[in-house]
């Protein structure tokens, strides 16, 4: 797996300030994607054991973290190695809020529990779902892009058997 960027701190992917790890490979191919180079699964550098350790260790330390987003490309598109990674994340860290972005949608996430998307979906607590759609772009829209991707609440959308949309902790 390769990574094509991590920022210790942002504010623009998700509620909070949370840190941002951009995972390489989607192939979704969405038309007006922000970050077409992200497509490659090869951008950006290995996601090598060093490297993880040491962002890891960059989260953990940091105490005014909300959380950690993920994003891509499509981290699903690496379900296995994400997954692995936020377990050896939460080993150190404990507990920590994980947002996800993803061009697939919860409906499709959830088709089969056996497979490595569900199981990367069952670690986190937001999702940010569907393809990015150029003629519904929307920059009004609250840590999204056009006005079909959904924010939904993960566990409780699991426990539910219903989609459940996550709503903000802060006032805006």
């Amino acid at each position: 797996m390769n990574i094509c960027g991590y920022y210790p701190e942002s504010i623009n992917e998700g509620e909070g300030l949370r840190a941002a790890l951009f995972v390489s490979g989607c192939r979704h191919y969405c038309k007006g994607c922000f970050s077409p180079a992200t497509w490659n699964f090869n951008y950006g550098e290995p996601f090598t054991p060093e490297r993880e350790q040491e962002i890891i260790q960059d989260i953990a330390g940091n105490p005014l973290l909300s959380g950690l987003s993920i994003l891509g490309g499509d981290p699903f598109f690496s379900a296995v190695e994400v997954s692995s990674f936020l377990d050896r994340l939460r080993k150190v860290t404990g507990p920590i809020s994980v947002w996800i972005y993803s061009g697939y949608t919860y409906e499709e996430l959830i088709e089969d529990v056996e497979s490595p998307e569900y199981g990367l979906l069952s670690r986190c607590q937001v999702l940010v779902d569907g393809r990015y759609v150029d003629e519904l772009r929307d920059p009004s829209l609250l840590y999204r892009g056009s006005s079909n991707q959904r924010l939904i609440d993960i566990p409780a959308s699991l426990s539910q058997r219903s989609i459940v949309e996550w709503r903000p902790t802060f006032s805006f």
